[in-house]
């Protein structure tokens, strides 16, 4: 089994997994002027997949919070086959339950970077280099301005919620109504509205009759993953 650390002399060969079509471009085109050998890049898991088994990447890029895939399925089918492969996932909010991630099934040593607070693509790519060298029980590690993943966890809004409060607030954000959001969860449409009403006093959005308290809902989950409102 090659380990992180036989590949500590070699270079960074890196596959970039993103799901936006633009950033993903942008990213991969702002790496390799940065001298990066970006070996490939992929939207979907399945793609992904086949071009790390041809091109033998040793570092992950991964970003794919704006589809129904998720970045740590996607890192853990292949370090199965590349246990050495080091691991960052680029997220656009502290609080990973906001894009249905779990930290506590993210592999071993994943380096977590938050987008907003990245300076520049020199950091960038100084992560992308130390991902590789991490021990088999490592922890993920928040790598921006040297802020614990503890310290993470603790800051914003969002950490009042509860888990069932977040899942059923990306229900809404995902379009659902209330009853088909009680219809997955088992519970009445009427649980349902108890729920985001909630949410809405945790996250001090007051009553206004001229504004749909839903869409200014689901406006502050999208204002807090980074996604544009209307």
């Amino acid at each position: 089994i090659v380990t992180a650390r036989n590949l500590v002399g070699m270079s960074d060969r890196v596959l970039i997994i993103i799901d936006d079509p633009f950033e993903l471009s942008s990213v991969g085109a702002a790496l390799r002027m940065h001298g990066v050998e970006v070996v490939a890049e992929a939207r979907k898991k399945s793609t992904a997949i086949n071009l790390f088994r041809s091109l033998q990447p040793n570092v992950l890029l991964i970003d794919m919070h704006k589809s129904q895939e998720h970045s740590v399925d996607i890192a853990h089918v292949i370090r199965k086959e590349a246990p050495g492969i080091g691991v960052v996932i680029l997220v656009p909010c502290a609080d990973m339950r906001l894009i249905g991630e779990d930290l506590a099934q993210m592999p071993a040593g994943t380096l977590l970077v938050l987008k907003d607070a990245l300076s520049n693509l020199s950091a960038l790519c100084d992560v992308i280099s130390a991902s590789r060298v991490f021990e088999a029980e490592q922890k993920v590690v928040w790598v921006n301005g040297g802020i614990t993943l503890s310290d993470k966890q603790s800051h914003g809004l969002m950490s009042s919620l509860s888990d069932i409060q977040i899942q059923t607030l990306r229900y809404a954000a995902d379009g659902l109504t209330n009853a088909e959001i009680g219809r997955i969860r088992f519970v009445s449409e009427k649980a349902i509205e108890q729920v985001l009403s909630r949410v809405a006093i945790a996250l001090n959005i007051q009553p206004d009759h001229r504004k749909n308290m839903r869409v200014q809902l689901v406006n502050e989950f999208h204002k807090w993953i980074g996604a544009p409102t209307h």
